[in-house]
């Protein structure tokens, strides 16, 4: 992504000695820029936009832009210096009165491999945000009883991620359902229960992938155990097939994980496996994820299962690559997120188990702290990779300011 640069400079300064600065250090950084100079008529109209302090003695200029800039743009200011002529002690004024004014910024300063990488972090941020905007995920027939803490309120996530959430009746689906002719599946089994179940999961596939097409809608969460008692299967199967080509599919209503997922696609360009933690060891950081779908492209093989709770439909047991993972989890409310590192260590298949099961060594043992004592929700998000940095930056908003 192209990273729009202003420029702040003192009028004590020659205009062609720090030119020349300008393009020796601008040129050492290596990325795509479009030079914008002194002329912030357009500031913020492109993500993300930085602020080239080029020289000292250039406070009293920003407080006097500062009120324009904020009208143009909410997003953090970032501050970016090459050391020159005290622009790094203007940077630090600039970004203290920032601060007492209750405004967020960061100055982007250090090597040259240090701020490519800064900067390359901060355009993949806001691409993930732009993709997000505007984006409509649905809530088919509401959260799951059971999730009594997974509470959204739609307003704060459309003006915080520009997410729409649209209700969508749990009637509406079972009925197309209904009317829908059933549907031969290209899955077989050499279990009995399994393979008389698969046309009708191939059919729930049918019908929710038309509703993403009805209701134009990048993502959906199902509430999935009502398809249990009215149609006697699971969403198991669709939910694996719509996230493996691109569609974010959550399980049991729960928007939180939703959420989560819809993020880690926007910022990473991945699937994720919404699980329960099963089992944890606070001792050694070794916990047990599992839940009875996966994506499709998340995985090198899986197999075809009955769903674990119900012992009916049609369940999916996947086996991902070993190595590194995160762990992600965005609140309801938006104001808390959890992070870790960590590495799969095995898939499993135990009976007495949702049938994809992930033993992950947490980086930090210590982090199991949070599951015990202050978890979001029982639903987290697992990630082949390891991803912290960019998922911190973009549900902080930026870093962390003291």
């Amino acid at each position: 992504m192209n990273i729009a640069i202003y420029t702040l400079t003192s009028e004590l300064h020659d205009e062609k000695a720090v030119g020349a600065v300008t393009q020796e250090f601008l040129s050492s950084l290596q990325i795509e820029y479009t030079l914008k100079g002194s002329d912030y008529a357009d500031y913020g109209s492109q993500d993300p936009s930085v602020i080239y302090v080029r020289t000292g003695g250039t406070e009293g200029i920003f407080r006097r832009l500062l009120p324009q800039l904020r009208q143009q743009s909410q997003s953090p200011f970032y501050l970016l210096t090459s050391g020159k002529s005290n622009s790094l002690a203007a940077s630090m004024e600039i970004l203290s009165y920032l601060q007492q004014n209750g405004l967020q910024g960061e100055i982007i300063h250090g090597g040259a491999d240090y701020i490519s990488r800064r900067l390359q972090i901060l355009a993949k941020v806001s691409e993930a945000k732009s993709k997000m905007k505007g984006c409509r995920l649905g809530i088919i027939g509401q959260p799951s009883d059971w999730l009594i803490s997974s509470i959204v309120e739609p307003a704060i996530v459309k003006e915080r991620l520009g997410i729409e959430l649209v209700e969508i009746a749990m009637n509406e689906l079972l009925q197309t359902i209904e009317e829908t002719p059933e549907m031969e599946s290209n899955e077989t089994s050499d279990i009995e229960a399994i393979r008389e179940a698969l046309p009708m999961a191939n059919r729930i596939y049918g019908v929710l992938r038309g509703i993403v097409d009805q209701y134009r809608l990048q993502g959906f969460t199902l509430r999935c155990f009502d398809l249990l008692t009215a149609v006697h299967n699971t969403g198991c199967m669709a939910l694996a097939r719509l996230n493996s080509e691109g569609i974010v599919a959550g399980c049991e209503g729960d928007v939180p994980a939703m959420l989560s997922m819809m993020i880690a696609q926007s910022l990473l360009g991945i699937s994720g496996f919404q699980a329960n933690p099963a089992s944890i060891n606070p001792e050694t950081g070794e916990m047990l994820f599992a839940h009875c779908t996966i994506p499709f492209n998340m995985v090198e093989r899986y197999e075809l299962d009955t769903h674990f709770e119900s012992g009916i439909g049609v369940g999916i047991r996947g086996y991902m690559k070993d190595g590194p993972v995160t762990i992600f989890k965005l609140s309801g409310d938006l104001s808390r997120h959890f992070i870790a590192e960590g590495e799969l260590l095995r898939s499993q298949a135990k009976p007495d188990l949702c049938r994809t099961q992930q033993v992950i060594q947490l980086a930090d043992k210590h982090q199991t702290d949070y599951f015990l004592t202050h978890p979001i929700g029982n639903h987290h998000i697992i990630l082949p990779g390891h991803h912290r940095e960019l998922l911190e930056n973009l549900v902080c908003n930026g870093r962390s300011h003291y």
